[in-house]
């Protein structure tokens, strides 16, 4: 029977390990977990589940730890996850019947991503390669990619991912980034990540220019590039560079015109366009109508890596907004509850303020 390890890397991790644990015991065959240092009970959780756990002495490069740890694994197939990820969904015949049938393919799990917005709770979904057969390996000092020509394949799994409300990491990531980035300047990968670093940080000047070092690098077939560019324009249009926003989007409008999240960061680009400069710019209110109509017809895309609502909710509540502030209150109405019915909760109190009135 082809087999399966659990493969981690985990520091300090007691508060999230049980449940990454818990939810794959069932799963695979082995568990294996390299300790880069812990101080807590991190090693005596791993234990109670019967994992093997190796110490590994921390050298600032994720890729050589991960490596180490899939040296230590037996088996014919590893499952790679961190410790603030749990599998949600009954997956184990899924992932039995991939990696039986399959051979040199790398299989790409769905990870749905919580983290804060403007107060709100957003959950952004994307497709990680981590389904890797044995021998698979990776480079990359931090944000570190799997290594290896063989093609993806996208596999049922779904896993939960809470770390980035729980945890900050930023200065951390961003120092190994910018060590890295200093071996590989016109690393157009390497700069995107420093650009997400910054981004975080609200250093937006500095994410605004890696970005578009990034941008100016990047080929066309990257798997990346639609989120650099979405990225790129949430970047600009904070920044107020909307003439180089308009640029970014004019070249990219064909390529992405089945992106919901390209069309809802255009239409939030363009309001706040005409709102800092209206005489400029006012040339460009129609297109805010169009731009949200647009992500509602392409809907929620498995296309992408994209932020969930994108293509239902949001854009519903933002062309409420518009139809409200436009005086088409009927429309506007109609697209509340839309927005409603899928329980986003500012919508729920537009259309209470509006039904009262």
């Amino acid at each position: 029977m082809t087999t399966l390890a659990l493969v981690m890397i985990v520091k300090n991790e007691e508060r999230h390990l049980s449940r990454c644990l818990q939810s794959v015991k069932g799963i695979v065959d082995e568990m294996v977990i390299v300790d880069t240092g812990s101080t807590d009970a991190t090693k005596e959780i791993a234990y109670s589940f019967g994992a093997k756990v190796f110490d590994f002495e921390w050298v600032n490069d994720f890729s050589a730890a991960r490596n180490y740890a899939l040296m230590q694994s037996t088996c014919d197939w590893n499952l790679v996850l961190d410790a603030d990820e749990y599998i949600v969904n009954d997956c184990k015949s899924i992932i039995r019947h991939f990696i039986e049938t399959n051979e040199g393919v790398v299989g790409r799990i769905k990870r749905i991503d919580e983290f804060n917005q403007n107060g709100e709770r957003r959950y952004a979904q994307s497709y990680l390669s981590r389904l890797l057969p044995k021998g698979v390996t990776y480079s990359g000092r931090v944000h570190e990619q799997v290594d290896s020509p063989f093609p993806r394949k996208n596999v049922n799994v779904e896993v939960y991912h809470d770390g980035y409300v729980h945890t900050n990491k930023t200065e951390r990531n961003l120092n190994l980034l910018l060590q890295e980035l200093k071996q590989h300047p016109t690393d157009d990968y390497v700069l995107y990540q420093v650009g997400k670093q910054y981004k975080l940080l609200q250093q937006l000047n500095m994410a605004e220019k890696y970005f578009e070092e990034s941008y100016r690098l990047v080929p066309l077939h990257a798997w990346y590039r639609h989120s650099l560019v979405i990225d790129y324009l949430y970047t600009m249009t904070v920044n107020r560079s909307f003439e180089q926003g308009l640029q970014v989007i004019a070249i990219e409008q064909k390529r992405l015109d089945d992106s919901p999240d390209f069309h809802f960061a255009c239409g939030l680009f363009y309001m706040d366009a005409i709102f800092c400069h209206t005489d400029r710019y006012a040339h460009l209110f129609p297109l805010i109508e169009r731009c949200f109509i647009r992500c509602l017809e392409i809907g929620e895309t498995e296309k992408y890596d994209r932020v969930r609502g994108t293509g239902s909710f949001l854009a519903a509540y933002n062309l409420g907004v518009f139809y409200e502030v436009t005086g088409q209150i009927e429309k506007a109405v109609h697209f509340y509850k839309r927005a409603a019915h899928e329980e986003y909760e500012k919508a729920v109190g537009r259309l209470n303020k509006l039904l009262r009135k």
